[in-house]
């Protein structure tokens, strides 16, 4: 067995909506890439002694890994849109540990019919079972649904694995007449996710309230817009009349954002919302999409920021059945180490996402291994997190 011991911090996230602090916590413990012991340090002393690698987290915070619910990865870590190469592992430096595909849309010359939309969408999610870019781990092949897609389509793509599927791309006259390909993909356990708001790239429409009451996805795609929100009264339909997801992006409507979380928690609805980035798109690349995210709408809402990061990891793998997000025995060792950055006003990471401050990442474990120390891409964290033994290449390519 190979064991990982990430000790001595001040506070540890939990990623769950109903609990988002794992109370007296400051240890966790990794066996074999799955998180086995949560507890203080006292309580689990044997298991840190005989742990293969310690991370000494130095009084700051332990937090599960970002997931990005709306990454568009295509093939390799290679982004079309913006011409842009290793990507993916710079989203790792900002936390991020895993993506959900929302399609492979900026695929060149991506295919219509549906023998196409079906080996993309295979292609893809073999290609990421065997990929993992900086550590992280890729859901992708999300088929794009067409009306060239029938019932038994959707049961070959069951059978190959494939369990995303994205509406909203298709070449459909009326975004209403993709109701029987969400209904068959639902049946044939896929999770469906909607564009809303509208149109984002050429090919694509507008989709009303109307339109995802009709269609009955799992999750509104970023409701706050992608880039262009919908209007609130039709946000508060989709709120009031569904039990859809409601994602919130980075590449969205910020101001949409914040009122539609406000909305939610005051109903008493926050296990709904769910966090992405919407990148790489006309946006661009962001390492930190995410995790600024969770910084603005913490900072704008007043909300706890354990809470809104808890939307960023735990609620989005409850939405997709996902292993990480969760700092509990049990989930995928996906792990993020941050603080304040150096030369906050405020002193530790919780804090400094509370008045809209992104935390200095100085540790990212996926599987139970260490990936990155001291990120490239956030500001520097206030204290370092060392590792024993030594791991010199994550700590000179640091600096």
């Amino acid at each position: 067995m190979n064991t990982l011991a990430v000790t001595g911090a001040a506070t540890v996230f939990s990623g769950d909506i109903e609990a988002p602090i794992v109370d007296g916590a400051d240890t966790v413990v990794v066996t074999d890439g799955v998180i086995s012991r949560v507890g203080n340090a006292r309580d689990l002393r044997t298991a840190i002694e005989g742990a293969d690698t310690v991370v000494d987290a130095q009084g700051s915070t332990i937090a599960p890994g970002l997931i990005d619910s709306h990454c568009h990865v295509v093939l390799g870590d290679y982004t079309p849109r913006q011409k842009t190469v290793d990507f993916l592992a710079g989203y790792v430096h900002g936390g991020i540990t895993s993506v959900v595909s929302p399609g492979e849309i900026h695929a060149p010359g991506r295919p219509h019919t549906a023998v196409g939309v079906k080996a993309l969408a295979i292609a893809a999610r073999a290609c990421f079972e065997n990929f993992h870019p900086g550590g992280m781990t890729v859901h992708a092949g999300s088929v794009v649904l067409e009306p060239t897609l029938q019932e038994r389509d959707f049961a070959e793509l069951e059978e190959a694995g494939v369990v995303l599927a994205k509406f909203g791309f298709g070449r459909y006259m009326d975004p209403a007449e993709g109701a029987d390909q969400v209904r068959w993909a639902k049946q044939h356990g896929i999770t469906v996710m909607c564009h809303s708001g509208g149109a984002s790239i050429p090919g694509s429409k507008p989709i009303t309230p109307e339109h995802l009451l009709a269609l009955a996805p799992d999750v509104c795609g970023h409701i706050n817009g992608g880039p262009t929100s919908l209007d609130p009264d039709g946000v508060d339909t989709i709120m009031d009349e569904t039990g859809m997801a409601l994602q919130l992006v980075q590449a969205g409507n910020l101001r949409s954002a914040v009122r539609i979380l406000e909305r939610a928690a005051r109903q008493d609805v926050l296990s709904r919302v769910v966090i992405g980035s919407d990148t790489p798109t006309g946006t661009g690349v962001m390492p930190l999409g995410v995790i600024k995210t969770v910084a603005e709408l913490a900072s704008l809402t007043g909300l706890d920021p354990a809470l809104v990061w808890a939307a960023a990891s735990g609620n989005n793998a409850r939405t997709w059945n996902l292993p990480a997000g969760v700092v509990a025995a049990g989930r995928a060792g996906d792990l993020v180490v941050m603080d304040a950055p150096w030369g906050s006003t405020r002193g530790s990471a919780r804090d400094a996402l509370a008045v809209g401050d992104i935390p200095g990442i100085s540790a990212v474990i996926t599987a139970g291994g260490v990936r990155a120390l001291r990120s490239r891409n956030t500001p520097a964290s206030a204290r370092s997190a060392p590792v024993a033994p030594r791991i010199p290449h994550l700590e000179s390519s640091a600096h």
